[in-house]
């Protein structure tokens, strides 16, 4: 059997990885700017994370939700605590598509209605319309009936206000957009949309998958408007590599036998990887050398004539380049050995570890430089 060949791949092959730093097969040294997609959030291999997961190794790694497991229970009042939601509930879930299939799931249930607004540019996950499949009417009722999306610019108050009518069930939005390009919704914007929803009956879900558990800055993205949206999924950095995702649950909302469920949600290793995420993030207290260390790299980002638009908040950064520097990425990869990212067709995207250090960002920026000239 071979590999059903859907991504491009780098002819890399990362064998050991510690803090911002991989080697390959060749024993050569990259400098990971980029994380998998923001999921590295406390850097690789930590030491408290790997005895975390190793102890509980030993013990008991996976049991379906039909029993009891103490560590999620632990988890959801940790994650409340470092938050600053400790009334919300939590739903474990495997992945960030399915947090938000999950939640889209939630305000239909919750609203009766099946229109959703989003906004363009916008990745929510690859999953959609696997519910719609299942043949049980009572948890599929609200997606087998029409159900709608509708997409409106970010940032366009008037645009969203004319797509917002009585059968929307939910206006879901990312706290950055991410694959997008690194794209902000003003402060006002999220304000308003709160509001609005609140007059119009609909859910507010923000999607903190990639920008949430501190990348920029605080906790959460939309804490920056000083908003509490309806919902809030989470995925990426949660487990710094381990597969999991959650959905955080107004209390007003309330759970039935049946409305959700997972597989391997919640189960022991994911729930001991995230309680190790939450612990590292405050004792190392790396919230705040994300804001610190973000608020460096866009400022010396802003000193370099060549590129535009530099954005973001944290370490969730983006900047344009020229047309006659498509090949950046490429050469800091190839020259330099360092993983960014990007979003087409010239946004450069980064997103380590929110443990990432001065010195290294400093490589970076040299390498930038020396590429721009």
């Amino acid at each position: 059997m071979k590999l059903f060949d859907v991504y491009p791949l780098f002819n890399i092959t990362p064998v050991k990885a510690k803090g911002s730093w991989v080697w390959n097969d060749k024993g050569e040294k990259y400098l990971d700017l980029y994380g998998g997609h923001a999921v590295i959030s406390i850097g690789h291999s930590h030491p408290e994370y790997i005895r975390a997961l190793t102890n509980q190794l030993n013990n008991i790694s996976f049991y379906s939700n039909s029993v009891q497991n103490p560590l999620q229970q632990q988890l959801a009042e940790k994650l409340g605590e470092v938050s600053g939601y400790p009334d919300y509930q939590l739903f474990l879930c495997n992945s960030g598509a399915e947090a938000n299939e999950n939640a889209l799931k939630l305000a239909s249930f919750e609203t009766n209605r099946k229109k959703i607004i989003a906004f363009k540019k916008a990745f929510h996950g690859r999953t959609s319309g696997a519910v719609a499949a299942t043949d049980n009417p009572k948890i599929v009722a609200p997606f087998n009936t029409g159900h709608e999306i509708v997409f409106v610019p970010l940032n366009d108050e008037t645009a969203f206000t004319a797509a917002l009518d009585k059968d929307v069930a939910a206006v879901i939005i990312e706290g950055i957009q991410g694959v997008g390009g690194i794209q902000l919704p003003d402060d006002s914007f999220l304000q308003s949309l709160k509001e609005k929803c609140n007059a119009n009956g609909s859910l507010l879900i923000l999607d903190e998958i990639q920008s949430g558990y501190g990348r920029t800055g605080k906790f959460f993205a939309h804490r920056y408007a000083g908003i509490q949206p309806h919902i809030i999924t989470t995925a990426k950095g949660m487990g710094n590599g381990f597969p999991v995702g959650g959905v955080l649950i107004h209390p007003d909302i309330k759970p039935w036998s049946g409305m959700l469920g997972t597989t391997f949600g919640g189960n022991y290793l994911s729930s001991v990887a995230c309680l190790a995420v939450l612990d590292v993030m405050q004792e190392e207290k790396l919230i705040d050398n994300a804001a610190a260390l973000g608020a460096y790299a866009i400022e010396e980002l802003k000193k370099i004539p060549a590129i535009q638009n530099v954005r973001g908040r944290g370490l969730m950064i983006g900047f344009d380049l020229p047309e006659d520097k498509s090949t950046v990425r490429a050469d800091l990869l190839t020259k330099h050995r360092i993983f960014t990212g990007e979003a087409k067709p010239n946004v450069i995207r980064l997103l380590p570890s929110l443990a990432v250090s001065k010195d290294e960002i400093d490589i970076f920026l040299t390498a930038l430089k020396e590429e721009l000239q």
